[in-house]
């Protein structure tokens, strides 16, 4: 198998690391994971755990195979600085990859700069790679892709360039309230009531002042009147993506929508788009990641050749 291994796609987060062993017209021929991302590691351990992972890829080739990279490998603090570009733009090409300092001759590793914005100062990394691989399959949309995550992102696109963008911290919030905050004792489990969760939302997008009181009403709720978890749950959820649209409103209520993450996720943002007669495409997020790579590595492969 291994000299059928055209190349080498890599999501490296803060939080994971993910390798696909791509082949001919970009199928998945293997991959890896695991839980070593930037956020566990020193720069100089960024080698070694890389060449750990895909030593198996590399055994008995009869050449060298390219590895291309996105994500947070490349932030400071990551295997070597990837420089962001600054917006509007398009999304990175292959003449702007960063080659990563690598001893193995069997392997070479080009990572993908994230994108930039002056004003008002937002950032990303490895988001811009997914939106290239949904251009990459609808080269003409022109609209707002909606990017749930642990830093949802709102991104305005035209003409194949991203033009503005803007994040949100609801993931991160929803993880420290639900993990660490007095409501900690009411959302447990992963159990889920969509009714709870629009209710929240509906709340959040008609009295956005109000959203931290009714926060800290999840918790009395459970003590006085046996809220049960999964509509807690939900409704902290609702609570604060009700937040998030409320303040995108402007963007998703006037312009094409798409919605580019985890397929769970996504579903949950689209029902909250559905329930304002707001209709998305879904588009998967790692499916899009690799659509991403794949041209930023079919374009530096037919530049090299």
């Amino acid at each position: 198998m291994n000299n059928k291994i055209e190349w080498i796609a890599l999501d490296w987060g803060t939080t994971h690391f993910r390798a696909w062993a791509m082949g001919a017209g970009g199928q998945v021929l293997d991959q890896v994971k695991s839980d070593q991302g930037m956020g566990k590691l020193e720069r100089d351990e960024f080698e070694t755990v890389f060449l750990e992972h895909v030593e198996k890829w590399l055994v008995g080739r009869n050449s060298p195979v390219s590895a291309f990279a996105c994500g947070m490998v490349g932030a400071k603090q990551g295997w070597i600085e990837a420089k962001y570009i600054e917006t509007p733009c398009a999304p990175p090409r292959n003449e702007q990859l960063v080659q990563a300092p690598l001893s193995d001759p069997r392997v070479q590793v080009f990572i993908v700069p994230g994108l930039s914005q002056h004003k008002p100062a937002d950032v990303m990394r490895g988001e811009e790679t997914q939106i290239a691989g949904f251009l990459a399959s609808m080269p003409t949309f022109d609209g707002v892709a909606c990017m749930p995550g642990t830093h949802s992102k709102w991104v305005t696109i035209s003409k194949g360039v991203v033009k503005h963008f803007t994040t949100f911290m609801t993931g991160e919030m929803f993880g420290l309230l639900a993990k660490k905050s007095v409501l900690r004792h009411s959302v447990g489990g992963r159990g889920w009531d969509n009714a709870a969760f629009i209710g929240g939302v509906k709340l959040a997008m008609d009295t956005p002042e109000l959203v931290a009181q009714e926060l800290f009403s999840i918790r009395p709720q459970t003590m006085l009147h046996d809220l049960p978890a999964n509509e807690a749950r939900a409704r902290l959820s609702g609570l604060l993506v009700g937040a998030e649209l409320r303040a995108t409103e402007h963007l998703w209520s006037s312009r094409d929508v798409c919605i580019i993450g985890d397929p769970k996720l996504s579903e949950h943002y689209n029902k909250a788009l559905e329930f304002y007669n707001c209709q998305a495409t879904i588009a998967d997020g790692d499916m899009m990641t690799l659509g991403g790579l794949h041209a930023v590595a079919l374009s530096a492969m037919e530049q090299a050749s």
